[in-house]
């Protein structure tokens, strides 16, 4: 399974693959490629799915250099890193700086 510190790496070079719900969700929602990339320099794992369906994956939070907050779902399967998805989370429904879910 790839450490954060091997996301952090993946993410900040752009050698990750984007699902296509994860590329739909990019456009959507206005989050660039160079956002992803500044992100990744301080991503840190908020949530692991080490069960998760297709293979175990993580939910990580980053900030942008404009302080974006960003929530991307990474496979942590080992070889070329995938994004699933990806968002910026809403103020109402996370709390502890976005790192932990309104109950």
């Amino acid at each position: 399974m790839k450490t954060i510190e091997q996301i952090r790496v993946d993410l900040q070079s752009g050698d990750f693959e984007m699902s296509a719900h994860a590329f739909q969700r990019a456009l959507a929602r206005n989050i660039s490629l160079k956002e992803m990339q500044e992100a990744g320099e301080n991503v840190v794992i908020i949530e692991d799915y080490p069960n998760d369906k297709y293979s175990p994956s993580c939910l990580i939070l980053g900030f942008t250099s404009t302080s974006r907050p960003l929530h991307i779902q990474v496979s942590r399967r080992l070889g070329t890193l995938k994004v699933i998805t990806l968002y910026q989370p809403n103020s109402d429904e996370w709390s502890d700086n976005y790192s932990r879910r309104n109950l």
